[in-house]
Order: C-alpha cells, then structure tokens, then sequence
C-alpha cells in the first residue's frame, strides 16, 4: 500500500493506493473520494462488544469502513475538523490515542479502549482512551497543527490539547494549584506525564473554540 498525505497543517487529507488483496480501514464517514470499482463494506473492529465500547466511551464509530479494490485503486479520506493527518508504523507496541483522534489504520492494526481515571471523568474531554497495538500502519489527526513534545522526566498538558502519547509514559489527572485556580483561572484539569517519551499535542482545541463562539450563536 502506498500512501499520501496533503493539506498539513491546517487541512489534511490522506490519499492511499491499494493493491489487488489489500484492504484499508477508515473511520466511518470520512471517505472523500475514491476509484471507480473500490469496494466497501462496513466492519467492527475487535469485535461488537469491543466496537461498542469503543463508540459508547471512546468517542469512536462503531462501525468503520473496509475499502479494497480488485485491480487497485485509490481512496482520499478527510477527518471531519481541520487540521493535521499523521502517520505511525505500529510494529507490535502501544500507543495511545484519545478519543475522536483515530482516523484510518491498516488491516493489522488493533484498538481497544481503556479507563483514563475518575478524575477523566471530569475534564471534559472523556473519560476513556483508545490503546493502538498491532503491526501495520495508524493515522491519526488533530484540531490544528501537531506539536511533538519529547518528554524525559515530566510535562503537563491542559487536557484539550492532547491528541496522543507513547504507551511507556505514566500519566494523571491532576488541578493547577487548589480548588480556587481550578475554577476561577480557566485552566481546568491538566494531564501530568512522567517518564520518556513523546507526547503529540494539537494547537487548538475544539472546547475553546465552542466557548469563542458562544457570544455570537445568540
């Protein structure tokens, strides 16, 4: 399989060319166009309980689309909120996507959902997260640019701004100082990393600019 991604950082959209046998999973509803003859059917990754999970909790679909072509074609897939479309070749590790960053994968990439914490539950960005495993290759995108954040010893991180982190980081969800900061600073609550690795975070968030909009919806 071949792929292409355009529009980064502000529009980006992934194109691939699939050979005769090869079949490509995208997330539902965001295929933009595609050759004349590519097939599709709809498909539960890991199975319905793990798909419904994963739409209930995760923010995910609960069905995504299969696309294969008999003589190969191409596809161009869109996420539904500009920004940036990235790609990581998973090699049998982990990685950690939240929820609505999942965008397309290969046929042997895995996800499945995790618990991200009680406090999770109150930040507002939901309380559960999508772990990546498998062999083969993930995209994933953002609300704005990406931002890579090397980490060796710690990193906070307003909750809104996390797209996804390597597995081997520790994290938690923690405040900004006492009740007070918490409610009267804007901040609200944070991720604090530990440890090494990378952190991806996007440059904007969609909380922020629902709250911008607000004065002007009346």
């Amino acid at each position: 399989m071949e792929y292409q991604v355009e529009g980064n950082p502000d529009y980006g959209q992934l194109t691939v060319r699939l050979s005769p046998g090869e079949s490509f999973l995208a997330e539902s509803g965001s295929m933009a166009y595609m050759s004349e003859g590519t097939r599709l059917k709809s498909k539960l990754v890991g199975g319905f309980f793990k798909a419904l999970i994963r739409k209930v909790v995760g923010g995910e679909s609960l069905f995504v689309g299969e696309y294969s072509h008999p003589v190969g074609g191409a596809a161009t897939f869109s996420p539904n909120r500009p920004g940036t479309v990235r790609q990581r070749t998973m090699s049998g590790d982990s990685f950690i996507l939240t929820a609505g960053s999942f965008m397309a994968a290969t046929d042997g990439v895995t996800l499945s959902t995790r618990f991200g914490g009680l406090k999770a539950l109150f930040s507002g960005e939901g309380a559960f997260i999508v772990e990546v495993g498998g062999d083969g290759e993930l995209f994933f995108n953002s609300y704005g640019a990406i931002i890579e954040k090397q980490v060796d010893g710690g990193l906070v991180v307003d909750t809104g701004h996390v797209v996804g982190w390597d597995s081997g980081l520790d994290y938690n969800v923690t405040t900004i100082g006492g009740m007070k900061s918490t409610l009267f600073s804007g901040e609200g609550l944070v991720l604090n990393f530990t440890g090494t690795g990378t952190v991806y975070l996007q440059t904007r968030t969609l909380g922020g600019i629902a709250r911008w909009m607000t004065p002007f919806s009346r």
